[in-house]
């Protein structure tokens, strides 16, 4: 097979979906009623939905069973945590100092809808790990209190022997199971996006050229720089000499599908496909990707200070350094929580708007939600296509610096000796 055939049949899904997104958007642009294409798109979603949710469970607790060393799951999860935390507050930092030099503020529209009482600080820690009963885990909505039941299982299983357990056994059989359902689910993928695109423009279209339009562009801008030329700065730092070009040969497929879904968990797939591709470690993906669905927000949260701004700017308000630590820190926290709260990411931007504007929350809170919606897609890109960036972080502490030289090493001599047999 010549070159260009390999390269059509490694990378026919990710141009199919390229393509779905684009005629979606043609069509929604010169069809005002694209909206009724919206169940082709939804159709797509919840079938990922409804599998990813126990995958999410079985993948975390497998990798968790099937170690042979405890000590290193409890690293894995550590050194993640950390490198979550960390691009989360580099990101913050870098939009804040954007729009310090690019006021986002153009327009002061009047939104006077009501908003919800805040959180308070203890219904915020008990949303953040726990369910009040069992099924509720088993939902999208609980992803984070579900992969914290996953861990507890994990080690309840590695507490009773381990890898060694028929359990153990079970957990990663039905893992790949899943991933297989996932696979076949996969190919309808382009015509899912096809219909989601559709509806989303014939819907917002209207709205990117309204009062938002800057801060609008400004983000959509961002986040396509954050993921050229940030992300390569984490997989050299990650995966050494050769890491980028590996990167950018896998992350546009994550990328899509997170860009098309607006759902870091409908990725997961995907990220896992590509991760395998690379040559990261199954058990540093298995604990990574599925925590990253719902804790790496590094584009939730840019987009949390770029909604601060926006509203600072729109109150008279000069958004000095002292707000833009606290709005940082609230952005990191709240962009890890927000899955593992019910209202999602509008309890994020609830937990904002209570803190900088608490006199003007009528009208603020929906402004905030309005700009969340429409800046969705590149925010979830970069979050979800950052899960598998991190992991080369993760992996370097975990399996070395030189993990990926001596993956490509490998595949080098099995070419090479593939080549002296013929």
């Amino acid at each position: 097979m010549s070159k260009i055939g390999k390269f059509i049949k490694s990378s026919w899904f990710f141009f199919s979906m390229i393509i779905g997104i684009a005629a979606g958007i043609i069509v929604g642009f010169v069809w005002p009623g694209a909206g009724v294409l919206e169940p082709l798109g939804q159709l797509f979603i919840n079938m990922m939905f409804c599998v990813v949710v126990p995958m999410v469970f079985f993948s975390i607790s497998s990798a968790i069973a099937n170690m042979k060393n405890a000590r290193r799951a409890g690293k894995l999860m550590g050194t993640t945590v950390l490198t979550f935390m960390c691009t989360t507050i580099i990101a913050s930092v870098i939009m804040y100092v954007l729009v310090r030099f690019i006021p986002v503020y153009t327009g002061a529209p009047a939104f006077e809808e009501g908003a919800k009482e805040p959180m308070s600080v203890g219904e915020l820690i008990v949303g953040f790990f726990t369910k009040s009963d069992f099924p509720e885990l088993w939902s999208r909505r609980s992803i984070l209190q579900l992969i914290i039941a996953g861990i507890f299982f994990g080690f309840g299983v590695q507490m009773c022997g381990g890898p060694e357990t028929k359990v153990a056994k079970l957990l990663d059989e039905i893992t790949q199971i899943l991933m297989k359902v996932i696979k076949l689910i996969s190919y309808y993928a382009p015509i899912g996006f096809f219909g989601f695109f559709a509806a989303l423009v014939a819907a917002h279209g209207a709205d990117f050229v309204s009062s938002y339009a800057r801060a609008i562009i400004l983000y959509y801008a961002v986040s396509f720089a954050y993921m050229f030329l940030i992300f390569p700065l984490y997989a050299r730092f990650g995966g050494g000499k050769g890491a980028v070009k590996v990167m950018f040969k896998h992350l546009f497929r994550p990328a899509a599908v997170a860009f098309g879904t607006c759902s870091s968990v409908a990725t997961i797939p995907t990220n896992m496909e590509v991760s395998e591709d690379t040559g990261i470690s199954k058990d540093v993906t298995d604990i990574v990707l599925p925590m990253g669905a719902t804790m790496n927000m590094d584009g939730s949260g840019m987009s949390a200070i770029i909604k601060v701004a926006f509203l600072f700017g729109m109150f008279g308000k000069d958004f000095a350094t002292a707000d833009a630590i606290l709005a940082i820190i609230i952005a990191t926290v709240s962009s890890v929580a927000m899955s593992g709260i019910p209202g999602g990411g509008g309890t994020g931007e609830l937990v904002l708007c209570s803190l900088f504007f608490p006199e003007q929350l009528p009208i603020a809170f929906p402004i905030a939600q309005a700009i969340g919606d429409l800046v969705d897609p590149p925010a979830t890109m970069v979050n979800a296509a950052g899960d598998y960036v991190a992991s080369y972080v993760v992996s370097r502490f975990n399996d070395g610096k030189d993990w990926l030289q001596k993956k490509l090493h490998g595949e080098a001599q099995s070419v090479q000796s593939a080549n002296g047999q013929q």
